[in-house]
């Protein structure tokens, strides 16, 4: 251990694990009085260890209580693993184990102090903690839990106001993963002083581990996973399943002359940190036949104050902006079109219904974006906008995704497939009123005029 004017809380039982640790790791279990904090970087950091550690640094206290959590049970429970190494750490010296609820009881004064081992293998499985209060969570390859679960669980740190225990929120992870944005937005480009940090981890910082031998190792790997495991890479990031970022220039306006302005909404309808998002899409079309993102909104609200913003966002938008909303299968998605025409009278409304599932639905855009004709207009909306479209993936349950920008984005374009340009549809209006004007005329002064058929000419076709 290296020297430090500044000693790391410790208890008697982290005597064992806490011999050898590196400058970093020490570091970080200083950092006590800081309620969240992110280790994380190159595989082999010693991340496992570190984050046992910290939940053990307050055990000797009365009522304590310390939850660490894995993607899966096979995770928590494979040899070698965080179970394994604090079963390893902690029976020798006499704590309690009970095996059914995962759970080390200490032998404190009063109250036992504990420390829960648990995973988060569904969707739901984060509300099995609703009521329960821990003053340490921690999260062992923290990018392989989606976002709305490491939301939720935030919320059940808490402690009496007289605990001289504080609040401690930690995630230990690589880059790459389900919530890798969510990570690199957070900790690494928004951190918050005293609050919110990340540490880089390398593989320096696990003393006990064969570099040489781990790095031969991760050469076999591809260049995106290696510069994300060997070097902690978080701008290292594998193409999207669907969609690419470089499909997407981002301009400063709008090309020349355009039309179609339509703003697509995908609806949700709560304001709770792990609800879907309601998100509005609005686009337009130049004379080439671009197809341009010109604004992205996206919040999440009950269905009062969703509706407002959506009628102050119309408002914004202008009467020459179609509002698009799909409806929903059966009859309250028609109630709730209805409600939302009435609050829109006045401006251009549709109720789309959408037909097969969200990526075959997106499609038709990202055919579009990989043959260059999408563009993105600058706003602060981009990046979310772009890790999403991203990071969306046909082979994973929707449910763990946020696809909301996406839904809303296929729903634009089919709003807008086979609408013309101004001149074209006045040409062809020129074209009927001539057809009925002569339709009486005596035969042979009537050359045969005919109106288009079909939808008429789309500059997406």
């Amino acid at each position: 251990m290296n020297p430090c004017t500044v000693k790391f809380r410790t208890t008697p039982y982290m005597r064992w694990g806490a011999r050898g640790v590196s400058a970093k790791q020490e570091f970080m279990l200083l950092l006590d009085f800081v309620e969240d904090v992110l280790y994380g970087g190159a595989a082999g950091g010693g991340k496992s260890h570190i984050l046992l550690l910290c939940a053990l640094q307050y055990v000797d206290v009365p009522g304590y209580a310390a939850l660490l959590l894995r993607k899966t049970y096979q995770d928590l429970s494979k040899p070698g693993g965080l179970l394994d190494k604090a079963k390893d750490m902690l029976i020798p010296q006499g704590v309690h184990y009970d095996a059914q609820e995962k759970r080390f009881r200490f032998p404190t004064a009063g109250a036992p102090a504990s420390l829960v081992f648990g995973h988060l293998e569904n969707r739901d499985s984060h509300y099995q903690y609703q009521g329960q209060e821990y003053q340490f969570i921690g999260f062992d390859e923290s990018t392989q839990i989606p976002e709305h679960q490491i939301r939720y669980l935030h919320s059940r740190l808490r402690r009496l106001e007289v605990s001289p225990v504080p609040l401690r929120f930690r995630l230990a992870s690589n880059p790459g993963g389900v919530s890798h944005d969510y990570h690199r937005q957070q900790y690494l480009d928004n951190p918050i002083r005293g609050r919110r940090i990340y540490i880089p981890a390398r593989l320096e910082d696990n003393l006990y581990l064969d570099r040489e031998s781990y790095i031969r190792q991760l050469e076999h790997l591809d260049p995106i996973t290696r510069a994300q495991l060997l070097n902690g890479d978080w701008t290292a990031r594998h193409a999207g399943m669907i969609f690419k970022r470089e499909w997407f220039p981002i301009v400063e306006h709008v090309g020349p002359n355009p039309y179609a302005f339509v703003r697509a909404w995908d609806l949700a309808a709560s304001e709770s940190d792990t609800a879907k998002y309601t998100a509005g899409v609005k686009v337009c079309l130049d004379h080439t036949g671009m197809l341009y993102v010109v604004d992205v909104v996206r919040f999440r609200r009950t269905p009062g104050a969703r509706d407002q913003i959506i009628r102050q966002t119309a408002a914004i938008d202008g009467t020459e902006c179609r509002q698009v909303v799909e409806q929903e299968p059966g009859s309250g998605g028609i109630a709730q079109a209805e409600t939302l025409s009435d609050m829109l009278w006045g401006f251009a409304f549709e109720a789309a219904k959408p037909t097969g599932d969200k990526f075959v639905r997106a499609g038709p855009f990202a055919s579009l974006a990989e043959r260059g004709k999408v563009c993105l207009v600058r706003g602060a909306w981009n990046s979310a906008y772009l890790d999403e479209l991203e990071r969306a993936n046909p082979s994973e349950s929707v449910d763990d995704q946020y696809l909301d920008q996406m839904d809303a984005s296929s729903a634009a374009l089919e709003a807008v497939r086979g609408l013309r340009p101004p001149a074209v549809a006045h040409r062809e209006k020129e074209r009927h009123e001539k057809y009925f004007e002569d339709r009486d005329k005596p035969a042979g002064l009537f050359e045969g005029y005919r109106p288009a058929g079909g939808r008429g000419l789309s500059m997406l076709e």
